[in-house]
């Protein structure tokens, strides 16, 4: 995942529901690019941060076995702009979830203003995709720890989440061989 549109969990319900918290600046250069001259987070980013929110909370539900990649956005709906210095909010709490994908209701706040509410489908690939990574794994892991994911994160019962072995044995191997190109099924 090279662009993140998200910051970090401030909530993780393994489950149930996640918050994340995405702090918008200047610095970043699709505010400049989308309304020449007026700085504003363009819609679809903000689905991207829906995206991002809901699928980690999708893949956690299986240990991130499956690959879960957004399948549709059912229902979108924007309420106001987001500027340089607003701090949006993403709540996401999955409706459904099934073997073959999620259902997602999520909103976006800046304070206490409404600036989205959608629903959004995940789909999990099926088995043409087995064994073929979406990311090196040991990577993942890192982004996972970077958004706070393992920090915040707790079981329905309020446990702490566990790492999957899979990830960490991927990590270990990482740190023993050095950088990869590319992901294999083995790492």
């Amino acid at each position: 995942m090279r662009w993140f549109w998200i910051d970090r969990f401030v909530e993780f319900e393994s489950g149930r529901r996640a918050a994340a918290e995405k702090a918008v600046t200047l610095a970043e250069e699709q505010l400049d690019d989308y309304v020449p001259g007026f700085p504003v987070m363009p819609a679809s980013l903000i689905i991207e941060g829906f995206a991002q929110t809901g699928g980690l909370l999708v893949g956690e539900c299986r240990q991130f076995e499956q690959r879960t990649v957004l399948a549709k956005v059912g229902r979108a709906q924007f309420f106001r702009e987001v500027r340089p210095g607003d701090v949006m909010r993403f709540e996401v709490a999955i409706q459904d979830l099934r073997d073959d994908g999620a259902i997602v209701h999520g909103t976006a706040r800046v304070g206490d203003q409404l600036v989205a509410d959608v629903e959004i489908v995940f789909a999990h690939l099926d088995d043409r995709f087995e064994g073929v990574d979406l990311f090196f794994p040991a990577d993942f892991l890192t982004i996972l720890r970077l958004l706070g994911v393992y920090d915040v994160g707790r079981t329905a019962d309020g446990k702490p989440l566990v790492i999957p072995a899979r990830l960490l044995a991927a990590e270990a191997a990482a740190n023993r061989e050095g950088p990869s190109s590319e992901p294999d099924a083995a790492r």
